[in-house]
């Protein structure tokens, strides 16, 4: 049985079965429905020689052409398919119009799949769902600070100790600064960013708060949804006042055992901002391993660069509290076990 199902249908429904994307790798690569395995029905190469027959000759020939790629390929689908979801029964979708989606479920309910539903639309929809639901209400906790408090460190603590919480960086693959995404696996595109922030989000209480670090709207390559940006801008910020001493401290032990080649390399891209002496300064620092020197001078580039977005928000909004020392599990318990209130 075949069956056309709507994207919320998935989700409310369905999103305990196995999910097949029959598109492109190329398509997949730039983003994907989380837990989606692709299974293509033709490469990049033959996407491409697809689509141009069917602008420049005839729907068609399209077709016809893409018979001739996917015919030779028949039992390879049967047979990935049945790996993926062994009880025969799967979620199916492609780029939007349909065509390749239905054809994959025909094929797998005429090789003794029981039950094959294929989402409506495809990727568009998930898409649209996903930037739709940002829109939605959500108790945001925004934890702020300055460089070197401890932020990312303390939202884990936090979530050991029962609180939810959106580790944007994590999801991110970045620190959030020009020193971020040193030793740091490739960062997704800022699509699939996305789609695993809506896929985060979905396994939380929306009615309970939600903590997240305090960003900017980028970090490194990928930007923040515009919606949810908004949302945190609105939200109180706790600010975390931590002595200037402890933050150094706390990212010498992050940063200095980093590859040293990169470390240089950042130090350059923020030369004209920190200012070319002091990135001379910082540089040779670096070169001698003084690296309580080189987080020193440029922590004043980055307090100054917090604060200038800390002065956008409202000051009824920002709520300080002086934390003596970069203690991350005493920190997470103080929040977590106080409420905080304006």
């Amino acid at each position: 049985m075949k069956q056309i199902i709507s994207i919320d249908f998935y989700f409310k429904n369905l999103n305990h079965l196995p999910i097949i994307d029959v598109r492109s790798p190329g398509e997949f690569s730039k983003g994907n429905i989380p837990r989606a395995h692709n299974i293509e029905l033709f490469s990049d190469e033959e996407r491409a020689i697809v689509g141009t027959a069917y602008k420049k000759e005839s729907k068609e020939k399209a077709i016809a052409i893409g018979y001739e790629f996917v015919i030779p390929k028949l039992n390879n689908f049967i047979n990935s398919a049945i790996s993926l979801a062994p009880n025969k029964e799967a979620v199916i979708h492609c780029w939007r119009g349909g065509m390749r989606s239905n054809a994959f479920a025909n094929h797998l309910i005429e090789n003794g799949f029981k039950k094959v539903y294929v989402i409506e639309k495809g990727y568009k929809a998930f898409r649209n769902y996903v930037l739709d639901s940002f829109k939605e209400t959500l108790q945001l906790k925004v934890l702020g600070g300055y460089t070197g408090t401890g932020k990312t460190e303390i939202l884990h603590a936090l979530k050991r100790k029962g609180e939810q919480v959106i580790d944007l960086e994590g999801l991110a693959n970045h620190r959030g600064s020009a020193f971020g995404g040193i030793d740091l696996p490739e960062q997704p595109t800022t699509e699939q960013f996305e789609n695993n922030l809506f896929s985060e989000i979905q396994t939380l209480d929306t009615k309970r708060p939600i903590w997240v670090e305090d960003e900017s709207k980028s970090i490194g390559k990928v930007s923040i949804p515009n919606a949810f940006y908004l949302k945190m801008g609105e939200m109180p910020v706790y600010f975390l006042e931590v002595p200037f001493e402890e933050r150094v401290q706390h990212l010498v032990n992050t940063y200095a055992s980093l590859n040293q080649q990169k470390l240089g390399e950042a130090i350059g891209k923020i030369a004209k901002r920190l200012g070319n002496d002091k990135a001379k300064l910082a540089l040779e620092a670096l070169q001698d391993k003084n690296y309580d020197k080189v987080v020193t001078l440029t922590l004043f580039y980055y307090d100054k660069y917090y604060l200038k977005g800390l002065k956008k928000r409202a000051d009824s909004t920002i709520l300080k509290f002086e934390i003596p020392t970069v203690n991350h599990e005493k920190t997470a318990a103080f929040l977590s076990q106080h409420d905080i209130k304006k």
